[in-house]
């Protein structure tokens, strides 16, 4: 594996388009991503404002939803998960009160040593965009995963 450089979150133009995602769900067509997106409603974790971010789910399990921060640790919204982890997510037309937690850099590893084999491209490119350069191996996946924050979204009992 190799590091080609963190992106740094889109400012200006890029921002905007960005966030475009975010008028799907307004406008209650978040149906359209196919459950490969999420709407994920948070607090603001020095303003106490709700915020909004569209991120993309990389697993669904009987525990919840899981999503990488794309952006590391520095991420605005996994600055604000963590501060604050309860949260409300949409992922297509269901909307879900849930409880946000970051996963261990060995469960990191674990998860992405599995996910690469089924989504070989996505992989590829999830890596790409998010700094590391891979040879495919399963060593090299591991290492990515310990380096990329994962969240788990658990449902909270008796919330919708």
């Amino acid at each position: 594996m190799e590091i080609i450089g963190r992106p740094a979150p889109p400012t200006g133009a890029k921002r905007i388009l960005w966030r475009l995602p975010i008028w799907l769900y307004r406008l209650r067509l978040g149906w359209l991503t196919g459950g490969r997106m999420m709407l994920l409603r948070h607090t603001g974790r020095v303003s106490g404002l709700e915020r909004q971010a569209v991120i993309e789910v990389v697993q669904r399990d009987a525990n919840g939803y899981i999503a990488a921060s794309g952006f590391g640790a520095r991420a605005d919204w996994y600055r604000n998960i963590t501060a604050k982890p309860d949260v409300t997510i949409t992922v297509g037309t269901r909307v879900i009160k849930a409880t946000a937690t970051p996963l261990t850099e060995e469960q990191g590893a674990d998860l992405m040593a599995e996910y690469a084999p089924k989504h070989p491209a996505l992989a590829r490119r999830l890596c790409r965009v998010m700094g590391f350069r891979v040879d495919g191996t399963e060593a090299d996946y591991r290492e990515v995963g310990s380096r990329i924050p994962f969240v788990r979204f658990t449902p909270r009992r008796g919330a919708r």
